[in-house]
């Protein structure tokens, strides 16, 4: 007589969650704890390169006002008579809770030091700036790309090419004054900066975004475009699609179904490395056209020496390039069933 024994599974599935999920959601909490890790670091670094700086905050904030009372009140008000470890870790602090600090530029001429109320116009700013050239890059960067790649050797693959080498190549800073010349001075069709009211926001003023668009959108879609043409080609050299092509599918059924479709997770990869690019160029764009978002913050918290706010933008960018590698790696995840974790 055979018994019969009831053989458990080495691992039982979580009720209401397929098992297969599993290893998928545990690479993800991988990835985001790694983040967090790396930017725990980004933050250490930032501190001490801009607290070890020769000279005082305050005094130099302060300027020719800078007597010993007022410098000792200063550095009272913004914490720099504690020990570095202890101002780091109220640094630390605020930032998780969501306190910025102070700006010591502001403490001085007596408005709101609040870091967090300097930079939440100028963030929302720079995010409408982001966000448009993002819509424009990734379709012009996929099109301008598929159309190289599929037409390798031929005039539009040379055409595109030789176009995207060019605009690639030229510093944003350069890139921007060849627009303005084009279009303020000889054309006179937009303006030359981008000039805001407080309060008001870039979309009520659409003229103002033009030309610092087209500036971000030269370089970006430029280098996208190359390597989404060369992983276009590289996909077209495949059994499976000459195949396809030998069985009479039509060119456009091809390319859509099997060369797009099979180059979706190198492209993922590269739209994430030109919207870190974006976030990098925003700051030299908004400095050229007086864009009053991030990166003119930024500039100006250097030029006056305000370290509060500058370690507190640097390690802000420092998340937005975390963030932006970690959801790219997700979605080539999601999209591409070959690359995901089998256990």
């Amino acid at each position: 007589m055979v018994s019969l024994i009831e053989i458990k599974p080495e691992h039982t599935p979580i009720p209401g969650r397929p098992a297969r999920h599993r290893p998928i959601l545990h690479m993800f909490l991988r990835r985001i704890v790694a983040g967090l890790l790396t930017l725990l670091v980004c933050s250490i670094l930032v501190f001490l390169a801009c607290n070890i700086l020769p000279g005082d905050v305050a005094t130099a904030a302060l300027g020719k006002n800078a007597t010993p009372e007022r410098v000792a009140t200063i550095r009272q008000e913004l914490n720099l008579d504690r020990p570095v470890p202890l101002r780091y870790m109220d640094w630390l602090g605020g930032l998780v809770t969501g306190d910025l600090g102070k700006s010591s530029a502001a403490v001085v001429q007596g408005s709101d030091p609040s870091i967090g109320h300097q930079l939440g116009p100028a963030l929302g700013n720079s995010l409408t700036l982001a966000g448009l050239t993002f819509i424009l890059l990734v379709p012009l960067s996929v099109a301008l790309g598929a159309l190289a790649g599929t037409h390798a050797g031929k005039a539009a693959d040379h055409v595109t090419s030789a176009t995207s080498l060019l605009l690639g190549s030229l510093p944003e800073f350069v890139f921007g004054a060849v627009v303005t010349l084009v279009f303020f001075q000889w054309l006179d069709w937009l303006p030359p900066v981008s000039l805001l009211a407080p309060g008001e926001s870039a979309l009520s003023h659409p003229d103002i975004l033009a030309l610092p668009i087209i500036t971000l959108l030269s370089v970006t879609v430029a280098g996208a475009a190359r390597q989404i043409r060369t992983g276009v080609i590289e996909v077209t050299r495949e059994d499976y699609v000459t195949l396809a092509q030998l069985n009479g599918l039509p060119r456009a059924k091809v390319l859509r179904r099997y060369v797009l479709r099979n180059a979706v997770a190198p492209s993922v990869q590269i739209t994430a490395q030109a919207v870190q690019y974006l976030i990098g160029g925003i700051i030299i764009v908004e400095g050229v056209f007086n864009y009053p978002g991030v990166g003119q913050y930024l500039l100006s918290a250097v030029g006056s020496r305000d370290i509060p706010v500058v370690q507190t933008v640097a390690v802000t960018l420092a998340g937005a390039f975390i963030l932006i590698n970690i959801a790219a790696d997700m979605l080539v995840v999601l999209l591409v069933p070959a690359v995901r974790p089998t256990r």
